[in-house]
């Protein structure tokens, strides 16, 4: 690069006004400034260069330091990994202590590379937690200014617009905090959060899918498009009557269990396709 397209391009960052870069776009962006100003040959550098290069610094500095204010309570210190779900599919993930999330479409959640001793969970998006009981070390779930907090048990997070989330309690108890609110809410199953424009509200919510004498093949299909797994069972069988409560987020071997012992019969699952056959 010529010496006078230098000078324009320093120029350019240092005339005009501070402008946030997002988190994502900082390294791309440093790297293609740099790839175009500092060749590796002799040049004679002006004294408002390295002004021009401070303001930049100070621009990634302030999106980091902007973007650690809402993660992890705050604490961005530490190595952290980050799992996306882009897909229009539910995403299954099996954290470091053993907890089960059910990461929906376009949501993403981070945890700290040391997460068997700090049980930590930044979330965009929804999600479900089957949480993996360690009394040593409580499991926290942060979204937008909410902290949910647990020991072992099942939950809804989903963050939506303008800030709201919502918790929705199936097992267990939780504890939930605000950010800039000294109270704390204590959910029992059934029970939903609800934290909308700085209010909160805490509401009954049916956590049961009930089939009232309907024909097994319904309950079949729940399980396809609960589960996304195929379920076979004996003709006969098909059109049986069937009164049944299932916890919404049931564990789908407990609900194969449940169906085992009813009518007496014997599972085979098949994961690599999905599939449970009846015999």
């Amino acid at each position: 690069m010529e010496d006078k397209d230098i000078d324009k391009e320093l120029k350019k960052v240092w005339e005009e006004e501070a402008t946030q870069q997002p988190n994502d776009k900082k390294e791309a962006s440093w790297n293609d400034f740099s790839a175009k100003v500092f060749e590796k040959k002799p040049r004679k550098i002006k004294p408002w260069y390295y002004a021009a290069a401070a303001i930049l610094v100070v621009f990634l500095s302030l999106s980091g330091v902007l973007l650690s204010d809402n993660s992890f309570g705050g604490n961005r210190d530490m190595a952290y990994t980050i799992v996306e779900n882009p897909t229009t599919k539910v995403k299954l993930i099996n954290l470091p202590d053993s907890t089960v999330v059910e990461l929906q479409p376009n949501a993403k959640l981070e945890y700290t590379n040391d997460f068997a001793d700090n049980r930590k969970i930044n979330l965009k998006g929804t999600a479900f937690f089957k949480v993996h009981k360690d009394k040593e070390h409580p499991f926290r779930v942060f979204c937008g200014k909410t902290t949910t907090t647990v020991l072992g048990t099942c939950f809804t997070v989903t963050e939506g617009e303008e800030d709201s989330v919502s918790v929705k309690l199936y097992e267990g108890s939780i504890q939930m905090t605000v950010k800039g609110n000294s109270h704390n809410w204590l959910l029992s199953p059934g029970e939903e959060f609800v934290y909308n424009k700085q209010e909160v509200t805490v509401e009954a919510f049916n956590r049961f899918k009930d089939f009232d004498n309907v024909p097994l093949k319904s309950v079949l299909k729940y399980i396809r498009e609960t589960y996304g797994y195929e379920v076979i069972v004996p003709k006969s069988y098909i059109n049986m009557q069937v009164t049944l409560r299932l916890n919404e987020k049931e564990n789908l071997t407990d609900v194969i269990h449940i169906l085992a012992e009813m009518y007496n019969l014997t599972p085979q699952i098949n994961e690599e396709i999905k599939k449970v056959t009846f015999k």
